[in-house]
């Protein structure tokens, strides 16, 4: 799927067990050259990660979370992240609570609140998965240090420089079970 929308090069964050994916795919998988960032002893949580991962990332990148599957084109949405003008870009999906807890105030093209924790009734969007980020967004946060993703996309909320993306297409997780199954049924009929 990433081949097809023109990524070649990819930085695994990978925490636990991560030699297992390395040993597995190395330095190479369906076209795309892999590198890795690993964790070490200290769990760095999603943030850490890619402030850890910087130096192999370059100037801007697009962060997926490893769980998901996203079928919606790529470009669009680096060509909108550039408009922006913007150190930062969360995709949303209008979900309703439907496939996970909505976590995303989306209105007027503008992400007002984005929080994972409190679950107020406006929230009816849900961060999709897919962001794009300049580099020196994490400039300001600590290395070597534990701090979550979301830790970065609410700072750039509060300081109105997170560009928002609404996708009309649902994602689909793979990090349970139920997720993963629902996922091979659909990648089995196409």
């Amino acid at each position: 799927m990433l081949h097809a929308q023109g990524i070649r090069r990819a930085v695994l964050c990978i925490g636990f067990l991560g030699e297992m994916i390395q040993r597995e795919f190395g330095g190479e998988a369906c076209g795309i050259k892999l590198e890795y960032s690993f964790d070490g002893e200290k769990l760095l949580g999603t943030g850490g990660a890619i402030k850890r991962a910087l130096p192999k990332l370059g100037e801007e990148f697009f962060i997926l979370y490893g769980d998901s599957y996203l079928p919606i084109p790529y470009a669009p949405v680096a060509e909108f992240f550039h408009r922006s003008g913007k150190p930062g870009l969360m995709t949303v999906y209008r979900n309703e609570g439907l496939y996970d807890t909505s976590n995303v105030v989306f209105a007027a093209g503008e992400i007002k609140i984005y929080d994972k924790k409190s679950k107020l009734p406006e929230m009816r969007h849900i961060d999709y998965g897919l962001s794009l980020f300049k580099a020196s967004v994490f400039e300001k946060f600590p290395a070597e240090e534990k701090f979550d993703l979301a830790d970065v996309m609410q700072k750039l909320v509060q300081e109105k420089q997170l560009a928002g993306y609404e996708v009309p297409e649902r994602f689909y997780e793979m990090g349970s079970p139920a997720g993963l199954a629902e996922l091979e049924a659909l990648l089995k009929k196409s």
